[in-house]
């Protein structure tokens, strides 16, 4: 089982709709996918459609994390339903751990190894999934640490701007910081960049500075910015079931993006044994 945190020290910058982008590409490629919302906002957890019908959010059962059943709580997904309409009967799985404001009990810079962990408790007793995805809030305090913890690659998303890629190279110390003292396992399997205007002589601009700053890490395709993006999201749609071919190309993009997410492991084995 993958686990992979979708994290970004910066607002803004698109995180929860690329963790909603790469979802949406695991539904339609029939990887059983889990979604694990732990950004206090719920965005994740509204743009999948989720129809809770007494299940127990993400915050409450990091709280018990040693009896929480994380299993037992999951929701799936409203897009699994769209995709059953439009294409017939489908067995894929695409569950979320629905979000709260309460998990921001956790969200302290101050959280200590045990609590780190608690999340990797939860989902050590979780079985049935390929992957599994976390959208982290946009900070670098507890919440980020407790996916980290859990994962074993984080993927970084960054618009080509001034203020997002100094706040990436920053995250990008801090996780290697991180990693040295409580993850060894945890690699970084790129970074994303998100919103890329074609037309933006800055983002050009922009766009050279972070090759030039993290050479390979920095993931193809880039994720252009799709002007029916809130259109889609505002309908809790996957955007491989909505139509038109602006939305067919972006569906394409995280296809490829989900690909290289899910590689990068392997690939850095390979290279590593040579």
């Amino acid at each position: 089982m993958q686990v992979v945190s979708i994290s970004s020290l910066k607002g803004g910058v698109g995180k929860t709709s690329v963790t909603l982008g790469l979802a949406s590409a695991a539904l339609a490629a029939g990887i059983p996918t889990l979604v694990v919302d732990l950004d206090p906002h719920a965005d994740v957890t509204t743009g999948l459609g989720v129809r809770p019908s007494g299940q127990i959010d993400v915050g409450r059962l990091l709280k018990d994390a040693r009896r929480g059943d994380l299993g037992a709580n999951t929701v799936p997904a409203g897009w699994v339903a769209t995709a059953a309409k439009l294409s017939g009967p489908s067995t894929s799985t695409l569950d979320v751990a629905m979000g709260s404001a309460y998990s921001g009990i956790y969200d302290r810079p101050d959280l200590g190894r045990r609590d780190q962990r608690r999340l990797t408790t939860l989902l050590s007793r979780v079985k049935g999934y390929s992957l599994v995805l976390i959208d982290c809030p946009p900070s670098l305090n507890g919440l980020t640490r407790i996916a980290w913890t859990a994962s074993n690659k984080v993927v970084l998303v960054a618009e080509p701007a001034l203020f997002s890629v100094a706040g990436t190279e920053r995250t990008m110390r801090a996780l290697e910081l991180f990693r040295r003292e409580f993850a060894p396992d945890l690699h970084t399997a790129g970074i994303v960049a998100n919103r890329v205007r074609a037309s933006s002589h800055e983002h050009a601009f922009r766009l050279g500075e972070m090759k030039q700053m993290f050479g390979d890490l920095l993931l193809s395709p880039t994720i252009p910015e799709q002007a029916n993006w809130q259109q889609i999201q505002g309908a809790a749609h996957s955007v491989h079931h909505w139509p038109g071919e602006s939305a067919r190309q972006a569906a394409g993009y995280f296809d490829e993006l989900l690909r290289g997410v899910m590689d990068s492991g392997r690939m850095r084995s390979r290279s590593a044994r040579r």
